[in-house]
């Protein structure tokens, strides 16, 4: 499934490095959902793993006694990437202008995505470059809420329903051949929307996973 032009706008089209520029140290969903997170991490990555952490920030939400071999983080604000403790080594990169990553092929066990997958304009490209990256049979988890920064997410997103945008990141796995079949993870709230909005928790969590097939 490709996009069309009218779905990859943003209500805000400035350069979103500009949107970026200032750090924010703060989570943008609640325990709950950073706390199942951190468990799923827990299930589906292994020790002396080497992973990369794309559009990260000052925490990566790993859990505090595996070790990996080595984390390395990609985002917009360098301020945030230098407070995060588990990130090895990092960089700033725009992927809507540029979505090649800076990394040879099969060079990663896990792709991790946290709460950023609604701000890419070119997913297709972005996703195909998370297969590249990946080592054969490495994993790639991307989580999301109903929370997002809404003048920065794309047109797609911002007119979905949260379904439909499960479906959504389903469709950019299966856009790119030699993934295997995404598996989903859904924990509904049971809080009305507007209690979340207004800060009472019960964020919903979900997370698309597939891996590297060949």
């Amino acid at each position: 499934m490709l996009l069309r032009p009218d779905e990859r706008a943003k209500l805000d089209s400035t350069d979103d490095k500009l949107f970026y520029s200032f750090p924010r140290f703060v989570t943008h969903v609640d325990d709950g959902f950073l706390q199942q997170l951190t468990e799923l991490y827990r299930q589906r990555l292994q020790p002396k793993m080497h992973i990369f952490d794309m559009m990260s920030s000052w925490v990566s939400h790993l859990p505090e006694e595996m070790v990996f071999s080595r984390v390395e983080g990609h985002g917009l604000n360098s301020e945030e990437l230098a407070r995060n403790p588990r990130l090895d080594k990092y960089f700033v990169q725009n992927l809507n202008e540029n979505p090649q990553l800076p990394y040879s092929d099969r060079e990663f066990d896990a792709v991790l995505n946290c709460v950023s997958v609604q701000y890419l304009q070119y997913p297709e490209a972005v996703f195909s470059e998370i297969h590249r990256i990946l080592k054969p049979g490495g994993i790639a988890i991307i989580s999301f809420s109903n929370r997002m920064f809404y003048q920065k997410a794309i047109q797609a997103w911002r007119d979905s329903s949260e379904q439909h945008r499960v479906q959504l990141v389903k469709s950019y796995f299966t856009s790119v051949p030699g993934f295997s079949t995404p598996e989903v993870i859904v924990r509904a709230s049971q809080t009305p929307n507007f209690l979340q909005w207004l800060g009472g928790g019960g964020d919903p969590f979900y997370a698309v996973i597939a891996y590297r097939e060949n």
